[in-house]
């Protein structure tokens, strides 16, 4: 675990940043193997089905990141000030809270999924393999849910080394599990989605873990009652709420963009979702680094030292943005050759073109990103929720306008262009917030 209330500023980011990094690409991975896999092995429809529940299952994925995110900001500007009494009670009380969200979204999702796939107008010739691997997903979100509650307490804590251990051996429990379901097993787009349940599972049992093993750090010197309190079950909910809100709104966003996406038939869905696999792993560098930003927001407000997070936010920014930089360079010239790794070019010449098409566009963004990025974790990591869920309303409505003027005149390329400019409508809330100041006044504890 590392107190990142002392030492070198840059170190502790980077230090902290490159496990987020290499735990985030192995957490791409999991998708990325099942889009190369499904794609080699049962064909552009099957990929097509899984790629259309790309916004249900983001939607889940987004809701345990909310609720994992809010309490682990709690627990970092708890462990910041060492007010380790509270921070036991608050893991207690999170535990329940998070178990309570993963079967409310299990139900939930048996009953509404097929609804929200008919609403996404998801073609009927690749419905039955989108419903085969969502509702599996849905039915097993507790390994989601799991994962996310252990290595959120971790990560706030300092320790970004056991969820990368844990998802670089899920990661490969999950690539030999997809090539036995679907290959040998012949389970289709189904062993899919049970390779990535069950590899789920193994990485949140191992953060489980290291937490028992470490407990005595968290505050569990002796025997502690296990319940919850409902006080801290509220303070969670209410710092959860609008990170969970956001995440929702920017995923019905994305729902309704996807709408726009499948009108244009299976090509068009194929190229965008190899290409978003392509996106989604690009920008781990900036995510990686944002996210190490936050929690050493959150620990130095447990003190709290401004002038420390003002640095950290300027030397964040730099890293940032030369990365940023680098990454649409080398995704823009090499796109084809990128793309060609998911569909094959000379069968499909029309999906590759538009996942080169997409990678062009929404390449050049991630300056947008890095500078967004940026302020919005400080803002997060001092405890100013409301002001990301506001940055979230931001960049949903950008999205969604743009993309809807755009598309009867752009066609696919309109919703392309949405990505640069909603990031332009999300960086514009938290950078005037981080100048106002009145995020200082924002301590959880």
């Amino acid at each position: 675990m590392r107190d990142m209330t002392k030492g070198n500023i840059t170190q502790n980011i980077i230090f902290f940043a490159i496990p987020l990094f290499i735990a985030s690409i192995f957490q791409q991975l999991y998708s990325i193997v099942d889009t190369i896999i499904v794609s080699r092995t049962l064909g552009s429809d099957a990929l097509a089905g899984v790629g259309a529940t790309g916004q249900p299952t983001f939607l889940l994925l987004c809701i345990a990141l909310g609720m994992g995110n809010g309490g682990g900001l709690i627990i970092s500007q708890c462990f910041g000030s060492k007010n380790f009494e509270k921070l036991k009670r608050v893991i207690i009380s999170m535990a329940y809270s998070m178990l309570a969200l993963a079967l409310t979204m299990s139900a939930l999702g048996l009953v509404f999924l097929e609804k929200m796939l008919l609403f996404l107008n998801v073609p009927n010739d690749i419905l039955p393999y989108s419903i085969s691997y969502i509702r599996i997903i849905f039915v097993f979100s507790t390994g989601t849910v799991l994962f996310n509650y252990a290595s959120s307490i971790l990560r706030s804590t300092g320790d970004s080394k056991t969820p990368l251990y844990a998802l670089i051996a899920a990661s490969f429990i999950n690539t030999g599990l997809d090539l036995f379901f679907i290959i040998v097993l012949h389970l289709g787009v189904s062993g899919a989605a049970f390779a990535t349940v069950i590899s789920q599972y193994v990485s949140g049992l191992i953060c489980l873990f290291v937490l028992y093993k470490n407990r005595k750090l968290l505050g569990f010197t002796q025997k502690a009652k296990l319940l919850p309190e409902l006080e801290i079950c509220i303070l969670i909910a209410k710092t959860s709420l609008p990170s969970v809100l956001q995440s929702c709104m920017i995923t019905l966003g994305g729902i309704s963009v996807q709408r726009l996406i499948n009108s244009f038939g299976a090509d068009t869905m194929a190229g965008y979702v190899a290409a978003s696999k392509v996106d989604s792993l690009a920008i781990q560098v900036i995510l990686s680094v944002g996210n190490a930003l936050c929690v050493f927001t959150g620990q130095n407000m447990g003190k709290p030292d401004y002038e420390r997070i003002k640095k950290a936010l300027l030397r964040s920014m730099f890293i940032m943005v030369t990365s940023a930089a680098i990454i649409a360079i080398c995704a823009y010239y090499y796109r084809f050759s990128i793309i060609n790794i998911f569909i094959d070019t000379n069968a499909n010449k029309n999906a590759a073109k538009t996942g080169a098409e997409y990678l062009s566009i929404v390449c050049i963004a991630y300056l947008i990103c890095a500078i967004m990025q940026s302020y919005q974790n400080v803002i997060r990591g001092a405890g100013d929720v409301n002001t990301c869920m506001i940055a979230g309303i931001a960049e949903l409505s950008g999205k969604i306008l743009f993309a809807y003027i755009t598309v009867p005149f752009l066609g696919p390329t309109g919703i392309w262009i949405s990505t640069p400019f909603s990031w332009a409508c999300g960086c514009l809330v938290p950078t005037i917030r981080y100048y106002s100041g009145k995020w200082k006044h924002s301590l959880l504890t």
